[in-house]
């Protein structure tokens, strides 16, 4: 079996999320996309103050009915920050025997350098890079991070990286959906609409518990 791992804040879960998880479950033929909330994210700071509760409602309302779509608190029952590489970690020995496949923009592909043991996510399992508005990958080498290139090569025809673990580096174009979730809670705070930003339950929900109401 083929696994999607998407992880993200979801603050809130927007249309292009859902837009870039169908396109990567129909390219690479993903029989489940996880998504993942992160509980607390180590990289930028959580704005809004949203419950990590309230932000797995959001997704879950906003995958109902797509059998392919899951949600995974996976995160919300760790202590400390919320590390893509002990995610993975889990989903490995969860599933030992499946293909994962980790989803990340183009943005965070730049930045994985950064990352706690990011070396270690490269050997766990295969990544599909979501090339964003803006940011492609024109170079997948030299995006790397330079203790690690040696430990890969490139096909320009298939234009993938293959990890010595035997693992692979896809990139796939994104959807030209230029949706951001700052964007929809400063909308959502001051009291403008957010029609056919989000699924039409993901909007009830924001409007009705308020929940973007302090974001300005």
């Amino acid at each position: 079996m083929n696994i999607g791992l998407m992880g993200g804040t979801f603050n809130p879960v927007h249309l292009a999320h859902l837009r870039i998880a169908e396109e990567a479950r129909e390219s690479f033929g993903l029989d489940r996309v996880f998504f993942i909330p992160a509980a607390d994210p180590p990289h930028k700071p959580l704005a809004g103050g949203v419950a990590f509760s309230q932000r797995c409602e959001l997704v879950r309302l906003a995958i109902a009915g797509n059998p392919a779509f899951e949600l995974s608190d996976i995160e919300g029952e760790r202590a400390g920050k919320s590390y893509s590489v002990d995610t993975i970690n889990y989903f490995c020995a969860y599933y030992p025997d499946d293909q994962l496949f980790f989803i990340i923009g183009s943005d965070s592909f730049f930045e994985i350098g950064l990352w706690h043991c990011y070396a270690e996510i490269f050997r766990l399992c295969n990544l599909i890079v979501i090339e964003r508005p803006g940011r492609p990958v024109a170079d997948p080498l030299a995006a790397l991070p330079v203790a690690i290139r040696g430990e890969f090569g490139y096909n320009s025809e298939s234009h993938r990286l293959q990890h010595e673990s035997g693992q692979f580096v896809h990139f796939l174009k994104g959807c030209p959906l230029d949706i951001s979730s700052t964007g929809i809670r400063h909308l959502a705070a001051s009291g403008r609409s957010i029609t056919y930003l989000v699924p039409s339950a993901v909007e009830a929900y924001i409007n009705n518990q308020r929940i973007y109401t302090e974001c300005l």
